[in-house]
């Protein structure tokens, strides 16, 4: 793990994204189409800001979701219309985009599908993911029904994960494709996050699920 503490909130973000740039670049020199992996939630929305505004070959740039609800892009919790809004525009806006939700299918159909669809694309060259101070990342929640699957070496590209107290189901990419990822960034903020960064470490991942990308993670942190 390599922790990089930044002094403020918004130098955080936007080293963060000169980060996610220059591995794309590196990237794109190596592979006719680049895997960008990233979340939804509120905090990486500056990343994405920056990042649409970056000057790439972004239409061979391919961006998928690390997760994302079994919910419309009409649906205010859509992580992929939150994409649409915050990342898939400007410059980005040539990159292609594969959405996950799927109207008149199950969760579990379509993850199957979409891991048939996707998996040779992989593996992912630029990761970037977040954590909750539970120790979750993606949708991997600790004790959720379906992350014993998903943490499985033989797991495919994407599983229905569920987790308890909240309305919707979710996708998630599974450990193998986490683990496996070139460049892995992890953006972070706050003191209990840092905590729960520190006592990740020294659990298994069925307790701190963000466990699987440490070993390779660049960790992008801030106080504020």
């Amino acid at each position: 793990m390599n922790l990089i503490e930044y002094p403020d909130r918004d130098t955080l973000m936007r080293k963060t994204a000169q980060a996610i740039a220059d591995d794309l670049t590196i990237a794109l020199e190596q592979r006719d189409e680049v895997v960008l992996a990233v979340p939804g939630g509120t905090t990486p929305g500056p990343v994405f800001d920056i990042l649409s505004a970056t000057t790439l070959d972004w239409a061979r740039v391919h961006v998928i979701l690390t997760d994302e609800r079994w919910v419309p892009e009409s649906d205010a919790e859509s992580n992929a219309a939150l994409l649409r809004k915050r990342l898939l525009i400007g410059q980005a806006a040539a990159a292609k985009f594969t959405p996950y939700f799927t109207e008149g299918t199950d969760i579990a159909s379509a993850a199957q599908n979409l891991s048939a669809q996707l998996e040779p694309i992989l593996p992912v060259d630029v990761l970037l993911l977040g954590m909750g101070a539970d120790m979750h990342t993606a949708s991997l929640f600790p004790h959720a029904e379906g992350l014993q699957a998903a943490l499985a070496e033989a797991a495919p590209m994407l599983l229905p994960v569920t987790v308890e107290g909240q309305k919707s189901m979710r996708f998630s990419l599974t450990a193998p494709v986490l683990r496996n990822a070139a460049k892995t960034h992890l953006l972070i903020t706050g003191s209990d996050k840092r905590a729960a960064l520190s006592r990740a470490a020294s659990l298994p991942p069925e307790q701190a699920p963000v466990q699987i990308v440490l070993p390779n993670a660049n960790v992008h942190w801030s106080a504020s």
